[in-house]
């Protein structure tokens, strides 16, 4: 049995990731973006270990939450599957840049970091240069190139923790509509094979998976001063540093 984390697992990808894991016996921690949720959340997945609860929008309350998880003791993975799309750029900005940053830097090491992307990172740009002024030009396909980019500065900086990033496609879920094309099961699969499988494939660091198999990215992930500006960005915005060992 292996103890799982997963940002917004009260609806969506999330939602499936946990019960999936749940039901295979794993011990899984939900999240939710408020207690009303969460209740709904724990009402869905009776088996879950409990829930807690955070705007992900508020960096405070992030921070609160990284405390939260803390207090539980060590996780075997953490899933940073929580995301906006269709809203105002600063909230993406705070919900899929900042958010994970900020959980990633304070939740104690776990042995695996799952992140999610899409494949929409593919059209995106760094625009480090918008963090401190300029929010609003800052596209949801930037802000997953951003998780990108946060992905692969965990693999370098932690050898010993297994981080990878995921496109789960453009699934039919409240993010993606009820006319999206791509599997769900297969959306949500990937993540959860990443979070426990011994399978040698999964056992990795540093790539990004569609459909549990390897994709190319957006190369300009792979820029390690870009990725130093963008750590140093964040805890210049957030107040959070981002740890040069991992706790553990």
């Amino acid at each position: 049995m292996m103890v799982i984390f997963i940002t917004g697992s009260a609806d969506g990808l999330g939602h499936l990731s946990a019960r999936l894991l749940v039901e295979q016996g794993h011990q899984v921690v939900l999240h939710a973006r408020n207690a009303e949720r969460g209740r709904e959340a724990l009402k869905k997945i009776a088996g879950a270990a409990q829930v807690l609860t955070a705007d992900l929008s508020s960096i405070e309350e992030t921070k609160a939450l990284a405390t939260q998880v803390n207090e539980l003791g060590a996780f075997d993975a953490v899933i940073h599957n929580a995301g906006v799309y269709q809203t105002s750029a600063k909230l993406i900005f705070a919900v899929n840049t900042l958010a994970p940053y900020i959980l990633t830097s304070l939740i104690q090491k776990p042995k695996r970091l799952i992140y999610l992307s899409s494949g929409m990172h593919l059209h995106g740009r760094p625009n480090l240069e918008y963090f401190k002024q300029g929010i609003d030009r800052i596209s949801y396909s930037d802000s997953k190139l951003h998780v990108m980019m946060l992905a692969l500065a965990v693999a370098r900086k932690w050898p010993e923790v297994y981080s990878n990033a995921v496109d789960p496609g453009w699934v039919p879920t409240k993010m993606g509509g009820k006319n999206a094309p791509d599997d769900l099961q297969k959306g949500y699969e990937t993540q959860t094979w990443l979070a426990v499988s011994n399978d040698e494939r999964a056992k990795v660091s540093g790539r990004y998976f569609f459909h549990q198999k390897e994709r190319s990215y957006n190369a300009a992930a792979n820029d390690v001063a870009a990725q130093e500006k963008l750590l140093k960005l964040c805890e210049e915005i957030t107040g959070v540093a981002f740890p040069q060992h991992p706790k553990g």
